[in-house]
């Protein structure tokens, strides 16, 4: 958290002179004392240990979102029979609370799916097309979701 603070401080403030340098070092110390005072850092509120393994996700993900914009553009400049809401229900399998919200989350940027509710280990999805809801039941996004946590 230092780190991500005094790199953040740098680009915001773009300054390199020592007073400055050493006052920003002393405002990040504090608010890092602060915060662990508080108990702000803990596994689930600050997944640092999902940092790394984010970039293939995240571009995975891009290219699904890129997919989901073209078919949705489809179904609107289409006809309307192409377009054919579902309500599925999923089971997330990841372990965490966090892998399971990540799970949801990415259910939602994708174009035409939206999650309804994420109860324990049931996610419930409403789909624009079947073949949206289908994708989603090929448990690929799952389980690529379940290897962030590994």
């Amino acid at each position: 958290m230092t780190f991500i603070l005094a790199g953040f401080w740098l680009l915001l403030s773009g300054h390199f002179v020592p007073l400055l340098l050493g006052l920003g070092a002393v405002s990040i110390l504090i608010v890092v004392a602060i915060a662990l005072r508080m108990d702000a850092f803990d596994h689930e509120n600050q997944p640092l240990h999902l940092t790394l393994r984010f970039t293939p996700y995240w571009v995975w993900l891009a290219g699904e979102i890129v997919k989901s914009n073209i078919d949705v553009m489809r179904c609107i400049w289409g006809p309307v029979s192409a377009i054919s809401p579902t309500r599925i229900h999923l089971t997330a399998t990841q372990r965490s609370d966090v892998g399971k919200v990540i799970y949801a989350n990415s259910i939602t940027l994708a174009p035409g799916t939206v999650t309804m509710r994420l109860k324990g280990n049931q996610i419930e999805v409403h789909a624009l097309t079947r073949a949206a809801a289908a994708s989603l039941q090929d448990g690929e996004m799952d389980r690529r979701v379940r290897e962030l946590e590994r």
